[in-house]
């Protein structure tokens, strides 16, 4: 089926929003329920992509809760904690662990105008020793009742929300796709748009073809290939 106008102008709608530099890492949170609820959470946000580490041999399933957001947040995979967080700091991200400790900042008092990482651990024990000790700052969020802290899926999207509030207060959270690479932004618009034809060319190894204002093909394409639109 053709790409109707109003979806391409819904997925640049999106597009324009999502912000490369904000960012979750999940360490062993493996509940179902959990997971979808965090993807569903940074994509509300405009959150681009999130990060893991899971236990060996573990199977990631998502459920309801994400309501298809696993399609438009990426869980990237790390084989380890150290790893993930270096591949992290490589990319200029600055890391808030959320963890009771003794120089822990409330978050409302911390900046995440910046390239920002919150990394949260498991729903049982949280960060591990080496993930606490690796980041460039701890954070938590206060409570008032007997609990000492909230559901791992809640935290996180009271973290996300108050870096897009302050992005928003700043002026500088992103509404003409201006928080992602033009070439970023123009590779997944087509991955968006056409998923099984982006899937072909890279099978093929060949660029991408041009997209018009209405979002429709500009280069004749294989019949095969044009009855995956």
């Amino acid at each position: 089926m053709p790409l109707l106008p109003r979806r391409f102008e819904r997925l640049k709608s999106v597009l324009n929003h999502r912000m490369a530099d904000l960012t979750v890492l999940l360490e062993h949170v493996e509940k179902p329920h959990n997971l979808s609820a965090i993807l569903r959470s940074c994509d509300a946000v405009g959150a681009l992509e999130a990060h893991a580490v899971s236990f060996d041999g573990r199977t990631r399933t998502f459920n309801s809760t994400a309501q298809g957001s696993q399609k438009w947040v990426p869980l990237h995979d790390h084989p380890d904690t150290e790893t993930a967080i270096r591949h992290l700091k490589a990319k200029g991200f600055r890391l808030y662990g959320t963890h009771l400790g003794v120089d822990a900042k409330d978050y409302r008092e911390c900046d995440f105008t910046g390239p920002t990482a919150f990394v949260l651990g498991a729903e049982k024990w949280g960060l591990t020793d080496q993930a606490r000790d690796l980041m460039d700052e701890a954070l938590f969020i206060p409570m008032r009742g007997m609990v000492q802290s909230l559901n791992v899926s809640v935290a996180t999207a009271t973290l996300l929300f108050e870096a897009l509030r302050q992005r928003q207060v700043a002026g500088l959270a992103p509404t003409q796709g201006e928080g992602l690479k033009p070439e970023q932004y123009q590779q997944l618009l087509f991955e968006w748009s056409y998923p099984e034809v982006a899937r072909w060319c890279r099978e093929q190894e060949r660029p991408y073809p041009a997209l018009s204002e209405e979002g429709e093909l500009m280069e004749e394409l294989p019949r095969t290939v044009k009855l995956r639109c």
